[in-house]
């Protein structure tokens, strides 16, 4: 059990060291794991449609369409077990009729995580008092502007986004990027237009390894890090939406986005070199404004069984939301891979609106 825990301290760190290519795949990708409940319970189909302070996230052209002077997103979600949590906050403000701010930060992290390569002292003895615990994590921190066009039903904002990992004190890495983003109503329609890492990011990493970690890599023929830089290559969402008034109480928002990955081929649905596209889409049924009922569907792998059997997968999304009196609380039920019930998460977020004064509350467009 204690060579177990040992190799998985150095597997964390091996993790990072393979990653310090020119542009590996999957970099920076807890930024691609969505927020908001309302966003996640569709799918993450929602680049035209989002309206509110998550847009600083999906697309910060969205922020031109509060209702509010003011709104405070706030999510949390667990994922294996409790193993991994994942939360995020936000502030947004308008700052006139045609322009807007707003902040977000993220956090994705693995606390309690024991450290043994000590365990063994330099006389070859088991000290438990020499274990100690650490945490892995990831922070990202995105500060949005976005403003409306003097065309109709044009809008377009952008993101410089601030990135801090950390691998307990064995490493830490530091990254800055940008995104742009632009969103187009067109009668009923709605078009929407997020690429992130627009500029590639870049993540400088930095060891810092004790002589006894050390010795404990060399003894296990791990390589030893040094400091490098990590990639971070664009990625673009295309998305098409559209909104469906059903009655005087029902609306009905839909709406298809295609994320444009050019890090390589990847296991999506239509796999390229080094363009890959992955589709996903989502539907928001909602009465009087107030009570919504959403679906989603996305994540569309090819994997092959154990028959050798080719077939695609996909990761359906459920979720619920209600708005009353300025506060809307959502609920997604999302699975992170499909491959096993167990990795269904429970996912909530809150959001707060305010006005300098009382006005009457928002709503969903």
């Amino acid at each position: 059990m204690v060579k177990i825990k040992i190799v998985i301290v150095l597997l964390l760190l091996q993790s990072v060291v393979f990653g310090q290519t020119s542009a590996p795949k999957f970099s920076n990708e807890f930024l691609s794991i969505g927020v908001g409940a309302r966003a996640l319970g569709m799918s993450n189909a929602y680049v035209t449609t989002v309206n509110d302070v998550t847009s600083g996230y999906w697309n910060p052209a969205g922020l031109t369409q509060m209702n509010k002077d003011f709104q405070i997103g706030l999510m949390h979600a667990e994922y294996f077990a409790g193993i991994a949590k994942y939360d995020y906050g936000s502030f947004a403000r308008k700052i006139d009729s045609s322009s807007a701010f707003g902040i977000s930060i993220i956090r994705f992290g693995v606390d309690d995580i024991p450290n043994t390569t000590q365990l063994i002292d330099s006389d070859g003895n088991v000290d438990y008092d020499r274990v100690s615990s650490f945490s892995v994590a990831d922070y990202a921190f995105m500060f949005s502007y976005a403003r409306k066009s003097k065309l109709p039903g044009l809008r377009y904002g952008a993101n410089a986004k601030i990135i801090y990992r950390n691998v307990g004190e064995f490493a830490n890495s530091w990254g800055f990027g940008i995104d742009a983003g632009v969103q187009y109503d067109f009668r009923s329609w709605k078009f929407g237009l997020m690429v992130r890492d627009i500029t590639t990011t870049f993540n400088a990493w930095s060891f810092s390894l004790s002589q006894e970690t050390i010795d404990v890599f060399n003894a296990t023929n791990n390589e030893i890090p040094s400091n490098s830089l990590e990639v971070t290559l664009p990625k673009a969402i295309l998305g098409i939406g559209k909104e469906v008034k059903i009655s005087n109480k029902f609306n009905l928002i839909g709406e298809i986005d295609f994320d444009f990955s050019t890090d390589g081929k990847r296991n999506v649905l239509i796999t390229g070199d080094p363009v890959s596209i992955d589709p996903h889409m989502g539907v928001e049924l909602g009465y009087s404004r107030m009570v919504f009922l959403r679906l989603g569907v996305g994540n569309f792998q090819k994997v092959t069984d154990i028959l050798n059997n080719d077939k695609i997968t996909y990761q359906p999304n459920f979720g619920i939301g209600i708005k009353f009196k300025g506060v809307a609380l959502d609920y997604a039920f999302s699975d992170i891979g499909d491959q096993s019930d167990a990795l269904y998460s429970n996912i909530f977020s809150l959001r707060f609106d305010i006005n300098k004064q009382n006005q009457s509350q928002a709503s969903y467009q």
